[in-house]
């Protein structure tokens, strides 16, 4: 297998792959909504005034909490 095959394998693995942040985050608000969402996830931008664009522009700059997010929307989808 060259490393061309090995990175496509590893994309079709990936549940995030093609994925966009907004289209998670607009997922798991339909899910949770905020009050939830911001129970799992304690980030400000859930739990006052939240917004798909403010949260959206937090989780761009912070590695930390789009992991997090990321995560919660893996669990989701494999339910």
């Amino acid at each position: 297998m060259n490393d061309k095959d090995k990175h496509s394998n590893e994309q079709l693995n990936n549940p995030l792959h093609g994925v966009k942040l907004a289209d998670i985050l607009e997922r798991l608000v339909d899910e949770y909504g905020w009050e939830e969402l911001g129970m799992k996830i304690n980030i400000r931008c859930f739990n006052f005034d939240p917004s798909i664009k403010s949260s959206l522009k937090f989780l761009r700059r912070t590695p930390w909490a789009r992991e997090k997010v990321e995560q919660l929307y893996i669990k989701l989808i494999q339910k």
